[in-house]
């Protein structure tokens, strides 16, 4: 369960008072044929190493987590899935893209 934030007020003396709270929900998590996901190479700020993002996951952080794990274990490495998108280490975007595929995914390769 998310624990719910306070809007402006951090704290009353006032034993009546009615706080405002963030109504941040997740967004749901939609059927996997419907889903498009981007498959592409990052090498941005990381020493040369390259990383495979899949980006544009729609649902919530604990779907997109497992399939974070799915993808990490088939491939045998490591990686994180944090802010909608998905990062393998290494250069795996055809294998990545074909696992997608094999998950029921629509898939798209992004980038050379």
């Amino acid at each position: 369960m998310a624990k719910k934030k306070r809007i402006d007020v951090v704290y009353s003396t006032n034993q009546n008072y009615d706080y405002d709270y963030d109504n941040d929900s997740e967004e749901e998590t939609i059927a996997k044929n419907e889903q498009l996901l981007y498959v592409s190479i990052d090498r941005k700020q990381r020493k040369g190493k390259s990383v495979t993002l899949v980006e544009g996951f729609i649902g919530t952080n604990d779907d997109l987590k497992d399939l974070g794990k799915i993808l990490k274990s088939k491939c045998g490495v490591g990686g994180t899935a944090k802010d909608g998108e998905i990062m393998i280490q290494g250069d795996l975007k055809d294998k990545v893209f074909d696992l997608l595929i094999k998950e029921g995914y629509k898939a798209k390769k992004k980038g050379g």
